[in-house]
């Protein structure tokens, strides 16, 4: 029997087709891509269309969205995997210490982590590479005058900001919720913290399920966006106050702790959806003196009773939650292949030499988004 690894390459157009000139133009060949992203079924199809072009790929997880089956796919065919599924940041760093250690040429980053690691231990054969996130690129934006080497950043295309982050993680985001709690969201009040392009996407999903959205965000002009697109705009405690789920999706630290503690509604649940866990502090909210007692049910919820009574749940410990918990599956098979489309044209743009070291930490140049725009289509009316 086929795994779903196989059902997704079978789905991914875009990098079919560029795995396949990858395989006759070789952009990478001789070089060493180097990468610390989610592991998944989706992933596993990006690194391997590298590989055809030619690289060498090592590779680890992020936090608790490694899935084994992945790992044991990339590993049968070549790619070297350093690590396992991992909740532990200690473990994480290893890892990503392991990839840097083989001196890669291009990284492959998910957060800034690779690059940032870079800083502390150079090498002269890094050629630069990509970043995927927003969280990675505010990271790494006060580190140009250090890095001085292209970085191009995925999540600041327009593709990927409509096509991934405000469809594809709406979706994947509610189907979490759905499939981690089985809970109705019909007449639910949801807040939802972070208006990005992301929280616009879980938003509206939510309220294309039938709940009543709330929105926060620090930024007044994002507020009045989410206003304006029909979404109540409380002040922050109002908005904890009056939820019955709350989702995270800022990437900020500290976005929920236990100093909110007296604010939720008995039962509200908290997920996050940001790419670091760190957005609920689940931990220290966990370990409050409040919580009298912690109950942790299968399929990756954690349930807290306060001393007054009151309820709350978290899932996936904090962390992203349409990476985490039952049966995972991130965001839909043609969202991901255009962004990682995105990703394989970037890589070979700073390959190549197409861009330098002016390029640190830019947006996917208008080319490229044009590029994988124009093959995207033709998919659809071919």
């Amino acid at each position: 029997m086929k795994t779903r690894i196989d059902w997704v390459r079978r789905n991914c157009a875009l990098l079919s087709s560029i795995e396949e000139e990858f395989a006759s133009t070789r952009p990478f060949a001789g070089k060493t891509i180097g990468t610390g992203i989610h592991l998944e079924p989706k992933t596993v199809v990006l690194l391997l269309t590298l590989q055809r072009g030619g690289a060498r790929i090592v590779a680890t997880g992020n936090l608790n969205t490694t899935q084994a089956a992945a790992v044991q796919y990339l590993r049968e065919r070549g790619v070297t995997v350093f690590g396992g599924p991992t909740t532990q940041f200690e473990e994480h760093r290893l890892n990503l210490e392991a990839v840097l250690d083989q001196r890669p040429d291009l990284l492959l980053d998910n957060g800034g982590d690779l690059f940032d690691l870079w800083r502390e231990n150079r090498y002269s054969a890094l050629l630069g590479g990509t970043e995927e996130t927003t969280s990675g690129r505010m990271r790494l934006e006060p580190l140009r005058g250090e890095l001085a080497m292209p970085i191009l950043v995925i999540n600041d295309s327009p593709i990927k900001q409509f096509a991934e982050n405000e469809h594809a993680v709406g979706q994947s985001v509610l189907e979490a919720y759905m499939r981690i709690t089985n809970r109705i969201t019909n007449g639910q009040r949801v807040t939802v913290f972070g208006y990005g392009a992301c929280g616009r996407g879980v938003a509206a999903n939510f309220r294309a399920a039938h709940a009543k959205v709330s929105v926060v965000d620090l930024d007044p002009v994002k507020r009045l966006q989410a206003h304006l697109d029909g979404y109540d705009t409380p002040r922050r405690d109002a908005a904890i106050a009056s939820a019955d789920v709350i989702v995270t999706v800022t990437g900020r630290s500290g976005v929920l702790g236990p100093e909110d503690l007296g604010l939720f509604k008995d039962g509200v649940v908290i997920a996050n959806a940001g790419h670091f866990p760190i957005e609920v502090d689940a931990k220290a909210i966990a370990s409050s003196p409040e919580v009298d007692r912690r109950d942790l049910f299968e399929d990756a919820i954690e349930e807290l009773r306060l001393a007054d009574g009151r309820v709350l749940r978290i899932l996936a410990g904090g962390h992203m939650v349409n990476l985490a918990g039952p049966r995972p599956m991130g965001n839909s098979i043609e969202s991901m292949d255009l962004g990682f489309a995105l990703q394989a044209r970037c890589l070979e743009a700073v390959a190549v030499g197409r861009v330098d070291r002016g390029d640190c930490v830019v947006p996917v140049p208008r080319a490229i988004n044009e590029q994988v725009a124009e093959a995207y289509l033709k998919t659809c009316y071919s």
